[in-house]
């Protein structure tokens, strides 16, 4: 699949700034810089960029979604996406991980769409793939994280189900994302302060529902 993805854009001159980032080792080179160098023709900048982040992407889909199929259609949109408007992406404007969010997040509003007047989603399936134990959470995350540890999966699904559309999506784009409140404003298109009131409410209401599991 990654090779469908590196297709997507030609070879052109490689500046030195180019071949030197390649040069360097992966651990060393930001998100940013890889992305560049894969606009500018290097297949395998793109493959370290969806070995680093296609775990979280894939979870923050499939948290929302709650469908496998639909979480990796979802994912595979996403990554088409970066790779197509790679060339035009800004790091002054956004991060890389923001713009990757935002991408995300857009794919999985307009798969919501689609099934929502359709099927009626499980809301308490448990996928191996949702499995994987969080990187970097964050303050206020503790039963989120310890309803993982404890493999209590079915009362998590719950609990993330329970939660309002968009105070799920807040919480999930700090936790897997690994997101600030301000890019997490960026990517659901509202106020600092709204995003900051998402995760307030979202994170009170998992200690309420999951205060059995820790």
């Amino acid at each position: 699949m990654l090779g469908q993805y590196a297709k997507t854009v030609t070879r052109p001159f490689q500046r030195p700034r180019d071949i030197l980032v390649r040069m360097q080792p992966a651990a060393t080179c930001s998100d940013e810089e890889l992305l560049r160098c894969f606009a500018s023709g290097q297949p395998s900048a793109f493959e370290l960029l969806y070995r680093r982040h296609e775990l979280r992407v894939f979870r923050y889909l499939l948290r929302n979604l709650r469908d496998r199929a639909l979480a990796e259609d979802a994912l595979q949109e996403t990554w088409f996406a970066v790779a197509r408007e790679a060339h035009r992406y800004q790091p002054t404007g956004a991060r890389f991980t923001t713009w990757l969010f935002t991408i995300a997040h857009h794919r999985m509003i307009d798969a919501l769409r689609a099934v929502r007047s359709s099927r009626e989603r499980a809301s308490t399936a448990v996928i191996e793939e949702a499995t994987a134990p969080l990187m970097g959470a964050s303050g206020g995350g503790e039963p989120y994280a310890a309803a993982l540890a404890g493999e209590r999966l079915q009362a998590l699904t719950r609990a993330l189900a329970a939660l309002p559309e968009e105070q799920r999506q807040a919480f999930l784009l700090q936790q897997e994302g690994e997101l600030g409140v301000e890019d997490i404003a960026a990517v659901c298109g509202c106020s600092f302060e709204t995003a900051k009131s998402r995760l307030r409410y979202a994170r009170a209401k998992l200690r309420e529902l999951l205060q059995d599991c820790v």
